[in-house]
């Protein structure tokens, strides 16, 4: 039973699909768009009986359905037959650690932009909170650089799906803007050196 996984360019489906790539799974990829009146909208009713919230990633094993990401990154993980996720206790709770903070919050900051800068309706909109997320994203990268260190993988000697989840998250950063250092844009393009990670990149053109 193949998988398939609905995305967005390199929105946090990206993440997904970078997993699939690492893990050599069979899975299919379905583009969404947020045009109402797309044929393959985030709005349409076979989509929203997947994710009721409209939104990517969505990744779909058989009847099985998991709309978040890093819990979607997880799952790909169990399911391959290389190692992504630590197995020692304190390996793993490193690896829990660290992925629970990325999502909580150090991209945060990032999504409060982009619903107050686009994705929100208009009325919905504040301007005046933008100067607030880049300063709690400034605080999140701060705890995040005392956290580990970025001149190899995150954790441990080995690549493990917690790069994905930071190389991706940083690469958000940087496409929005926020204050980044060499050293991080420097881990953000070895981990997006990997065969994979161009595969992926391929797969969302």
């Amino acid at each position: 039973m193949s998988l398939k996984l609905y995305g967005l360019g390199p929105s946090r489906s990206f993440r997904c699909l970078w997993a699939l790539c690492e893990a050599d799974l069979d899975f299919s990829y379905e583009p969404v768009v947020f045009d109402k009146d797309a044929q393959n909208s985030a709005h349409s009713k076979d989509y929203l009986s997947k994710n009721i919230q409209g939104k990517v990633p969505t990744l779909e094993h058989g009847d099985f359905i998991l709309t978040e990401s890093l819990a979607i990154v997880n799952y790909i993980a169990n399911l391959s037959d290389k190692k992504f996720v630590p197995s020692s206790a304190k390996a793993r709770a490193q690896y829990d650690e660290l992925t629970s903070f990325i999502v909580t919050e150090l991209e945060q900051p990032l999504w409060t932009n982009g619903k107050h800068r686009f994705a929100l309706p208009a009325a919905h909109r504040v301007a005046d909170i933008l100067p607030t997320a880049e300063f709690e994203f400034a605080k999140a990268v701060a705890a995040l650089d005392s956290m580990i260190n970025l001149d190899n993988v995150v954790i441990g000697d080995d690549f493990t799906f917690a790069d994905i989840m930071l190389a991706q998250t940083i690469n958000w950063a940087d496409r929005f803007e926020f204050k980044l250092s060499s050293r991080h844009l420097s881990y953000r393009d070895r981990m997006y050196s990997r065969g994979a990670a161009l595969k992926a990149l391929d797969i969302v053109g």
